[in-house]
């Protein structure tokens, strides 16, 4: 691998010095408090590599720790080196430990815990804990022990002692055990959360009214009043009309102080005394050249008459009375009274804070630790603001479909966050024992939040087989038709809603995996490939990229998917069948085969995109896009294998014209640096490949009807140097091709997402 493409500190260094300036600069102290946690992980990331304990790039980073073991990783991959299950013990636990006889065994606190588990009456507690389900499985490793208890008690005593054996170098170090609960989780069915209702409610009930809100709220309610009794004052001593601005800007009407009403003193004692404890209470003042302000401080000085002032500051109380009631109308005048009413309206509305309390306080019945079944019944009887629903949707449960048509799941990102909570019932579907079947539901979920290792030279991330309590019950999952058929059907239904769902975007690759894990379950053979990083793409691919580029040829053969990208026939695939896997069990750490015939093409169709110059990360993601492009990135092996051609085809023009939508308003948003644009023209052009293998699946007139309504969003929205790639869709819409270097005769392009050098959308 060449030097520039090694992972080096640069990139740790940077985000160092960026979480730095945030724990410095930022005005929130949480922000704040959160970028020093950052900084601190990225540290002990730019340490440990200086020091040689971390192998930034492989699937086992820190030294000496197996690739089970669930670590600390920083953003972009970066292993910490800290271990999460190397906890402090929490209180039970200590005192559990102090209760030992003296001569308990074990190297540290953690070592006797765990060591006493595999005793007769840590066994008991587990088994118990298991078979009431009154547990929580945060981390993976918090399922070992119990895994052993349950092998120990249904006679698989070699496995069990196997897995103890592995174990055993760590159990002075990691929590191995689940934290007990008093009560079950509630049985989720088919229903998903993005959070529990604990973490909602906490968020509701500490929301803050924001302090401008607070200052509007408090000058509507306290101050108006006071200002509406102290022009009322100071009218009573008006004689004749009072004030009011001419058409020209003078003043008209009466003069103030000219006489002194009976109960002067006493009102304005109580006026001055109201407005000291607003001040003293409050968190707002009127301004000093206000109209209040000049009026209080006349009445400061005119305890009984205006003998104290000026004739320039008796001239000032008229001016700001003419002010007053030029623009409010004067005291008690219906003009005034109505706009005081529309204020104090406002004023008596409860406030966003408020609500939250109020719905705080109804969340308090549910379980902390599940989702929510119905948002209506928290918010009834109550108007309750869009943006507060939203958080209460957060932790309502229910199905996928229903949470991504409501807008809760807003990408394929957060949709992977959810799909393993589906996927792990499934595959626990397997086993026959119940407590073993949600030990296990349990231990894949938490798996599944495991970030995933910045890796090099195909590796792949740590499969959930390959931690050794699931390893060890991996032989009793005995595979059904029935489970299988759940299986496909979940993928089915899943990858339609994640395709229909976000047509403008690629399938990221935590969604990926899940789908795989899937497909693995159903034993259908997709096959589903990630999206590669840039910077540190290796040139190769693995032999699955050229079998989804065959599955591809094959379905989209004559489509205008296949016209606009000159996609390779089937016989092409046939030809250059990379060799087999080796046979026998497969090796985690072993190197894959490669498809190197998939890479050399990938390498000659990007010349297209390389315009001269740009560096090696931008010449990898030109080579990168085109293996995309050949796969559709897992949109035709899915559609193909899975048999959705025919689901997907009523719902292909809306789908189109969605993504279609979605890029003509991403390039009219403004790019804040030559980066972002760059990030912007890619992310187009992902779309407008989506689209383009959308509109695949419509007939001729649909086609021609898709590309008419672009040509006029893009005319609409003043994207003339777009014009170009609607120009080459037509042309092949039309039954033209591109020539080789993606232009047509009539001045169309291809549209590509990367270019070493310039690319064309950003120089016209």
């Amino acid at each position: 691998m060449p030097d520039e493409q090694q992972p080096s500190s640069g990139y740790a260094f940077g985000q160092l010095e960026r979480a730095l300036r945030m724990a410095a600069g930022h005005d929130d102290p949480a922000v704040r408090e959160r970028a020093l946690a950052k900084a601190e992980r990225w540290r002990a990331v730019i340490g440990g590599m200086a020091g040689g304990e971390l192998t930034v790039g492989s699937r086992t980073p820190v030294a000496g720790t197996p690739a089970w073991v669930t670590l600390e990783v920083a953003h972009g991959g970066f292993a910490t080196g800290r271990l999460l299950a190397e906890l402090p013990l929490s209180d039970d636990e200590t005192a559990r430990v102090a209760g030992l006889p003296a001569e308990a065994p074990g190297t540290t606190d953690r070592d006797r815990l765990n060591l006493w588990y595999l005793g007769d009456a840590g066994q008991a507690e587990l088994l118990d804990a298991l078979a009431s389900e009154r547990y929580r499985i945060e981390l993976p490793e918090d399922a070992a022990l119990p895994t052993v208890a349950w092998l120990l008690r249904n006679g698989r005593h070699e496995a069990a002692l196997d897995l103890v054996a592995e174990l055993r170098p760590w159990m002075h170090r990691l929590r191995l055990t689940p934290a007990l609960t008093a009560s079950a989780l509630p049985a989720a069915g088919t229903s998903v959360h993005l959070e529990p209702v604990g973490p909602v409610r906490d968020g509701l009930r500490v929301r803050a009214v924001p302090a401008q809100v607070a200052a509007m709220r408090e000058t509507l309610g306290v101050w108006h009043p006071l200002y509406d009794r102290l022009v009322e004052l100071w009218a009573g001593t008006v004689e004749g009309e009072l004030p009011e601005l001419g058409a020209d800007g003078t003043v008209r009407g009466g003069w103030p102080c000219r006489r002194w009403p009976s109960d002067w003193e006493p009102r304005r004692e109580q006026w001055l005394a109201d407005a000291a404890a607003a001040r003293e209470h409050g968190d707002t003042t009127p301004h000093p050249k206000s109209n209040l302000a000049r009026l209080h401080a006349a009445l400061e000085r005119c305890p009984t008459d205006s003998s104290s002032l000026t004739g320039r500051e008796v001239g000032w109380i008229r001016r700001a009375l003419a002010n007053t009631v030029t623009a409010r109308g004067a005291p008690g005048s219906p003009r005034r009274a109505a706009l005081r009413a529309v204020q104090a309206a406002v004023t008596d509305r409860p406030t966003h804070a408020a609500i939250a309390r109020m719905l705080a306080d109804r969340l308090e019945p549910y379980p902390a630790d599940a989702g929510l079944p119905s948002v209506e019944a928290v918010t009834a009887g109550q108007p309750v603001p869009r943006e507060l629903v939203e958080k209460l949707e957060r932790a309502w449960a229910a199905p996928l479909d229903r949470l991504v048509e409501h807008g809760v799941v807003g990408s394929g990102e957060v949709l992977a966050t959810l799909l393993p909570r589906v996927t792990a019932q499934l595959l626990a579907a397997n086993l026959d024992d119940p407590a073993l079947r949600q030990l296990y539901t349990q231990t894949y979920a938490a798996f599944r939040r495991r970030r995933g290792l910045l890796l090099l030279d195909l590796q792949h991330q740590v499969r959930f087989e390959e931690l050794p309590w699931a390893a060890a019950v991996a032989p009793l999952r005995a595979a059904t038709s029935a489970t299988q058929d759940a299986a496909r059907q979940a993928l089915r239904q899943t990858s339609l809603l994640a395709l229909t769902a976000f047509p403008q975007a690629i399938l990221p690759n935590p969604l990926v995996r899940e789908l795989t894990a899937l497909a693995t379950q159903a034993k259908a053979d997709v096959p589903l490939v990630e999206e590669v990083a840039a910077d540190i793409f290796m040139g190769t691919f693995s032999r699955k990229w050229h079998r989804a580029a065959a599955v591809t040829g094959e379905a989209m053969a004559g489509t205008l998917y296949a016209r606009y990208y000159d996609l390779p026939d089937a016989a092409y695939w046939a030809a250059h069948t990379p060799p087999p896997e080796p046979p026998g069990p497969r090796d985690p750490n072993a190197v894959p085969v490669t498809a190197a015939a998939f890479g050399s093409l990938c390498v000659a169709r990007a010349a297209e995109a390389r315009t001269g110059g740009g560096n090696h990360v931008a010449v990898s993601g030109t080579t990168i896009e085109q293996s995309q492009i050949l796969t559709t990135h897992n949109l035709a092996p899915l559609l193909h294998v899975l048999g959705l051609g025919d689901q997907l085809r009523p719902q292909a023009p809306e789908l189109t014209g969605r993504a279609f939508r979605w890029l003509v308003r991403r390039l009219t948003q403004p790019a804040p640096s030559h980066h972002a644009a760059l990030i912007t023209v890619k992310n187009v052009a992902y779309a407008w490949r989506q689209a383009i293998f959308f509109a695949s699946f419509c007939d001729d007139a649909e086609q021609r009807a898709a590309v008419g309504r672009l040509r006029s969003l893009v005319g609409a929205a003043g994207l003339t140097r777009f014009a170009p790639a609607v120009d080459g869709l037509t042309h092949v819409v039309d039954g033209g091709r591109f020539g080789a270097d993606g232009t047509t005769l009539g001045g169309g392009r291809r549209l590509l997402g990367w270019a070493a050098g310039p690319h064309w959308y950003l120089t016209r």
